[in-house]
C-alpha cells in the first residue's frame, strides 16, 4: 500500500488545484496501482503541528510520509511516484 496525503487549508486556491490533480491522477493510474493508493486529506487548521509545519507550503503532498510537492503539483510526477512505490513494494 502507498499512502497519499494532501495537506492543506479551507477557501485556498492551490489546495483546491492540487486535490483535483490528485483525483484525475489517481483514475488514470491502473487499477491495480490505483486499488493499491490511500489518500488522506488533511487540514492545517485542524492540526497545530501540521500548522507549524507547512503554513506557509500548502498545498503539501506527501508519498509515504515523504515530501513530494508544495504550491504546485505535478501530474506527470505524481503519477510517475506512485507507479514507482507500487513498482518497489511489489518487488519487496
Amino acid at each position: 500500500m502507498t499512502t497519499l496525503t494532501l495537506i492543506g487549508k479551507p477557501d485556498c486556491h492551490l489546495c483546491d488545484v492540487a486535490d483535483e490533480i490528485v483525483g484525475l491522477v489517481l483514475e488514470d493510474l491502473p487499477s491495480g496501482i490505483a486499488d493499491q493508493v490511500v489518500t488522506e486529506r488533511l487540514s492545517i487548521l485542524e492540526d497545530p503541528a501540521l500548522y507549524e509545519l507547512w503554513w506557509e507550503k500548502v498545498p503539501v503532498v506527501l508519498v509515504d510520509g515523504q515530501l513530494h510537492a508544495h504550491w504546485r503539483l505535478s501530474a506527470d510526477r505524481l503519477r510517475a511516484t506512485l507507479v514507482e512505490a507500487h513498482t518497489e513494494g511489489a518487488s519487496s
